[in-house]
């Protein structure tokens, strides 16, 4: 695969005329580790647009800005947070995250910390006890954010379905190519339209790259 050509699309369909270092490092990574076993294109794409929604289009590993407004809980965490509630918490993204993410995902109660220390962060913005202890880091959760183990991360999660039961051969096969479904594998369908967007400028340029 051509690099270069792969950056030249990408910059105007997706970043706006502008890579930044961070963004060629991260890409460059996500493309590396395909490159070393290559699958179907359909399915990098995929990924590299799961990647590029959930870190805000920065494409290196972040942590989850809980940074809410009332307004922006309420619209983020509705079924977590009364008026009053949101109003309460709001702008304190540790407390913050101690609510939304309480008794749920492997975590305790309010009052362990389990909603902080396992916030999102990482390319996929892995969230929750559970998911950091499958990947052995509950004792360190910044290790989510460590470039090669986001990319490990990314890689196995989305491949193997273990984020959510659905990996990405349930929805790009031989006889298959659902980009809106594929959002299961990550959150549902939060975002999926939003996300097949990006994932065609992705499939563009890497069909660009390899020409």
């Amino acid at each position: 695969m051509d690099h270069a050509k792969f950056f030249a699309a990408v910059r105007p369909s997706l970043f706006g005329g502008r890579l930044s270092q961070n963004h060629v490092n991260g890409m460059g990574a996500i493309l590396a580790t395909w490159e070393a076993k290559p699958f179907d294109a359909r399915c990098l794409a995929y990924m590299l647009a799961t990647a590029y929604h959930e870190t805000d289009n920065a494409m290196c590993a972040i942590s989850e800005n809980l940074n809410y407004s009332a307004t922006g809980l309420l619209a983020t965490f509705p079924k977590y947070f009364t008026t009053a509630q949101a109003a309460a918490y709001a702008r304190q993204p540790e407390r913050i995250a101690n609510r939304a993410y309480a008794r749920r995902m492997g975590n305790g109660n309010e009052a362990s910390g389990d909603g902080w220390r396992y916030h999102g962060r990482g390319l996929v913005q892995i969230t929750g006890r559970d998911n950091y202890t499958k990947y052995g880091i509950a004792d360190d959760p910044e290790k989510a954010r460590d470039p090669v183990k986001a990319v490990e991360i990314l890689f196995d999660g989305m491949i193997n379905g273990r984020f959510t039961g659905k990996k990405l051969a349930d929805y790009f096969s031989a006889t298959v190519t659902d980009w809106v479904g594929a959002r299961k594998i990550i959150n549902g369908t939060d975002r999926a339209a939003d996300i097949v967007g990006y994932a065609k400028k992705f499939a563009a340029a890497l069909e660009a790259a390899r020409s």
